[in-house]
């Protein structure tokens, strides 16, 4: 596809379309590509960092395994797509422009790291309002431990 063209896939409500975005969502902050990079490196380190440390939850498990996998994907494209790695220049590294290519009508273009991102954060949201622990347990209620079997 050229940039800008746009294919018929469920026409009228989906649609794809070569579209590449230097800022985030609804290309905000164009002129700051950079700050995004380090942002998604922050979350990234994190979210392994806290995927390492989860157990019990197959809940929690998923949502910062989408979240970490769509973050990845955004990553990937601002390390390795132009203008970033340009005849090997490293003047603008960390710039390139993320790819996007779902279109609906009346809302903006964007891409399935976007869509795991956005439905992981959803998602672990939720499971913080509901009360559901890293761990799999619920607030107020923890998992016995061979301490407690112990003391009785």
């Amino acid at each position: 596809m050229e940039l800008g063209q746009q294919i018929d896939a469920i026409p009228p409500v989906l649609y794809w379309r070569y579209h590449l975005n230097p800022g985030a969502a609804f290309s905000m902050g164009t002129d700051h590509t950079w700050v995004f990079t380090i942002i998604q490196s922050v979350v990234l380190g994190v979210g392994l960092f806290y995927l390492s440390r989860l157990g019990g939850s197959w809940l929690w498990t998923l949502g910062v395994g989408g979240l970490i996998g769509g973050v990845a994907g955004n990553l990937t494209d601002r390390l390795f797509r132009a203008p970033s790695l340009v005849e090997g220049s490293f003047e603008q590294f960390g710039q390139g422009h993320v790819v996007d290519m779902i279109a609906v009508p009346h809302f903006a273009v964007f891409n399935v790291a976007d869509s795991f991102i956005v439905c992981s954060i959803i998602g672990l949201c939720a499971m913080m309002l509901f009360g559901l622990n890293m761990d799999g347990t619920r607030d107020g209620k923890r998992k016995p431990t061979p301490d407690d079997a112990e003391a009785n």
